[in-house]
């Protein structure tokens, strides 16, 4: 019987550890590996064009399921490529274990062809970042590559140089069990006492929820329905606390909504759930502050904290709400959502003004129809820009829909390689890409991944031929616009042949059917949507930093858009409002 190689050993790990799949392109150092992956049925290689579309597809996957995934450069520029997508995902929190193959362990240190220091080079951007140097470290350094991965949510690098990858597996390898999920973590009972005695102490609370709280939406709505408190939400945090929430007051943030920002500047204690809100100035100065999340290195690091509390949200809401006495005064909650439903009804004129007879397209007419339309699991990859403003204020919330974006790294091009990992999770399941024209043509080879693949991927093309927030930016800033303008081809065009179903829309009223007809297609599909590239209208007063910086803006939007059906969700939920 041949004896396994390192290559086959790290193949056999990888899937030990659940990874189903590798994307990266091939290349000389990589090709052991790459064929030891042809040779085992539990794992598949999955070429890209572009190994940041790689490491931005494994990132989504990651998002998605929850568990680790991987991608893979080859030597020099090839595993370099990763890098950006790897900063995405790391800052996703997504667990990736990314293979940065190397050149011949004999040249290292000479300046050899493609030599670079991958070990080094990745150490920003992940938990972990080793190089292989002797066949003897595998599998413990792969493995220890795995667990921080795994137990850290965040992205490891192993560098492995493509002789060493040829070459017999040790004897007796030290294998381990592998971590492949991550415990609850609950506070300690002082900390919980503590938070206790404020939220008795207090009259005017407010919940503001990120990311953390996903799969505690029940224990969120409990706790607000005790402590009578209303609730917000960051970008991250929207689709997993917006929906079925009666306390919604909307969404803090330059691209916010609502009446969030005033809930959580007017209430004498706020409570921040599972967030690691970057933009300090939207946060108060003026009350006390508590933050719960299951990072520690999270807590109190935008803000100054009355009280820190380690713990994941869910885990933490349970041990709480028993011991919290029930609240009954509602006042400051029915004020809030009572300032939310104004807030979201002067928007509104703005979406409705004639948007379905306008030309250009307004892109809010895009995004409202694309949320009508989807299906109620859809999973949404969003390009950064203004394509995150649409869906942060269109598409609907339900708990069963995903919404995935370069939220954190801020990151162009990433929807349609995103958009690769989630349909190749789960090739039944709508997977849209909101992209803008800047991000789709920077990455356009991927729509050639998924047409090589035939993943039924539906791309809605919001092309408005301008850089749109950069755009923006500029014009706070006095500035021209100067550089943010693209001179487009007809992508629908591109786009049939590369062999997809595509349609261009310029006229509102063929929208909704080519929408129809491209979701409804059973293969891979773009709809190229001429947008209003003047879709934007700038408040009275705004400052530069506000802009971007992402600080305060006043509670003053800076798009003059709607907010779709959340203005419906407002009014309902101004029933519970008791009337005078």
């Amino acid at each position: 019987m041949a004896k396994q190689t390192v290559a086959e050993q790290f193949v056999d790990t990888l899937v030990r550890s659940g990874v189903e799949r590798l994307y990266g392109v091939v290349g000389d150092s990589l090709n052991p590996v790459v064929d030891a992956i042809r040779r085992n049925p539990a794992i598949d290689w999955i070429q890209v064009r572009h190994e940041e579309a790689a490491a931005f597809a494994a990132g989504a996957e990651a998002q998605l399921s929850g568990k680790l995934t991987a991608c893979a450069g080859s030597c020099g520029p090839g595993n370099l490529h990763l890098i950006n997508g790897l900063f995405d995902a790391h800052r996703s929190m997504a667990p990736v274990l990314a293979l940065a193959s190397h050149i011949p362990s004999s040249e290292i240190g000479t300046r050899f062809f493609q030599e670079t220091h991958p070990d080094r080079l990745f150490v920003e951007c992940s938990h972990y970042s080793e190089l292989i140097s002797s066949e003897q470290q595998m599998p413990r350094v792969l493995q220890t590559a795995v667990q921080h991965a795994v137990g850290q949510q965040g992205v490891s690098v192993v560098a492995l140089p493509g002789d060493l990858a040829s070459q017999p597996a040790p004897e007796a390898p030290v294998e381990h069990a592998l971590v492949t999920s991550r415990p609850t973590v609950r506070p300690g009972d002082a900390e919980i006492d503590a938070l206790v005695r404020m939220i008795d102490e207090s009259d005017k609370i407010t919940l503001f929820c990120g990311a953390g709280t996903a799969g505690a939406h029940a224990e969120v709505m409990e706790f607000a329905e005790r402590i009578k408190s209303p609730v917000g939400h960051a970008l991250r945090g929207k689709e997993w606390i917006q929906y079925d929430n009666p306390y919604d007051v909307g969404m803090s943030g330059l691209l916010g909504y609502g009446a969030a920002y005033e809930a959580t500047h007017e209430c004498d204690l706020l409570i921040l759930l599972g967030t690691d809100f970057p933009y300090n100035a939207f946060l108060p100065k003026d009350c006390k502050i508590v933050q719960v999340d299951v990072r520690p290195e999270h807590l109190g690091r935008r803000t100054q904290l009355d009280l820190a509390v380690w713990g994941d949200v869910r885990e933490t809401l349970r041990c709480l709400t028993p011991r919290v006495p029930l609240k009954t005064n509602r006042r400051f909650l029915d004020r809030m959502l009572k300032k939310h439903a104004e807030a979201l009804e002067g928007v509104v004129s703005a979406y409705t003004r004639k948007v379905d007879k306008h030309t250009p397209i307004h892109p809010e007419y895009v995004a409202s129809l694309l949320d009508e339309e989807a299906a109620d699991d859809a999973v949404f990859t969003v390009d950064t820009g203004m394509c995150n403003v649409w869906a942060a204020r269109y598409i609907t919330p339900n708990g069963r829909r995903r919404v995935i974006g370069s939220f954190s790294h801020g990151s162009m091009a990433n929807a349609v390689p995103q958009a690769v990992g989630a349909q190749l999770l789960d090739r039944d399941r709508q997977v849209i890409s909101m992209s803008g024209d800047g991000g789709f043509a920077m990455l356009m080879g991927e729509f050639l991944t998924l047409v090589q693949y035939d993943l039924p991927v539906k791309v809605v093309l919001f092309n408005n031929s301008s850089l749109g927030m950069v755009e923006l930016e500029m014009m706070v800033d006095g500035m021209p616009a100067y550089g943010t303008n693209n001179r487009n081809p007809d992508f629908a065009a591109l786009a049939q042949a590369a062999g997809a179903y595509a349609v261009r829309v310029e006229k509102p009223k063929h929208l909704r059917g080519a929408l129809k007809d491209v979701l409804g297609h059973k293969g891979p599909a773009l709809i190229d949507v001429v947008t209003d590239p003047h879709a934007l209208s700038l408040p009275p007063k705004i400052t530069r930093e506000q802009v971007s910086g992402f600080a305060l803006s006043a509670g003053k939007t800076v798009l003059d858009g709607g907010v779709g059906r959340m203005v419906q969700m407002a009014r309902s939920n101004l029933r519970n409002v008791p009337r005078p």
